[in-house]
């Protein structure tokens, strides 16, 4: 970018929208959480439209629920969402993984073994923020370098139902089996084992399904 090139700015229902997610997946708005549209909009800083188009995008996702003239609020957590939505982001995953094993550098895969040495040390502080952030960064490299637009926003789309689940139901024990796959997935990218990579990649997503079952 040269100097005179114009500074990016996020649209304020962006801004909205980012601010409201984090505070439902974090659990700061709990489920069944009344929203008023003002109140929020006086928190954040901002006017209520902004507000009111980032709650109707979360009401599509499935982490808003509404009913004209009665209520808007924080959706419930259901097992049977987050199962449809894990079957969706477990199927993403192992296609990135397919499509990004050829593609990795050092680079790219020095990112993730940070992301997974930050995992575990989140793990160790009994920081489960933390610990998700950093799977979270892990599992987003091999979405990125795949280059599949379709697939990331899928991926983003579904993921906070996942974390939302996760978080109500964290259990360090099984995150440090997943830190032990994650070094796995690693070791299997970086010498191009792509179907040995795309299998653990599968069998770390599985492990959440089973606290939704």
């Amino acid at each position: 970018m040269t100097a005179l090139e114009p500074v990016p700015r996020r649209l304020l229902r962006d801004e909205a929208y980012d601010a409201l997610l984090e505070a439902i997946v974090s659990g700061e708005l709990p489920p069944g959480q009344k929203l008023n549209d003002a109140e929020l909009a006086a928190r954040l800083g901002l006017s209520r439209a902004p507000v009111r188009q980032a709650l109707a995008r979360l009401a599509g996702e499935r982490l808003v629920e509404s009913k004209p003239q009665s209520y808007t609020r924080v959706a419930p957590v259901d097992a049977q969402e987050t199962r449809d939505a894990l079957a969706v982001v477990q199927a993403m995953h192992a296609l990135a993984v397919r499509e990004a094993v050829p593609r990795l550098t050092a680079g790219d895969l020095g990112r993730m073994r940070a992301a997974n040495e930050d995992f575990v040390r989140a793990l160790d502080a009994e920081d489960t923020t933390a610990a998700l952030t950093a799977d979270d960064a892990l599992h987003a490299v091999p979405v990125e370098v795949c280059g599949n637009a379709a697939l990331a926003e899928t991926v983003r789309r579904y993921t906070p139902l996942l974390r939302r689940w996760e978080r109500l139901r964290f259990s360090g024990a099984a995150a440090r089996s997943s830190a032990a796959r994650h070094d796995a997935l690693i070791d299997a990218c970086a010498v191009g084992a792509t179907e040995t990579a795309v299998a653990l990649s599968g069998e770390i997503w599985s492990g959440l399904g089973t606290t939704a079952d």
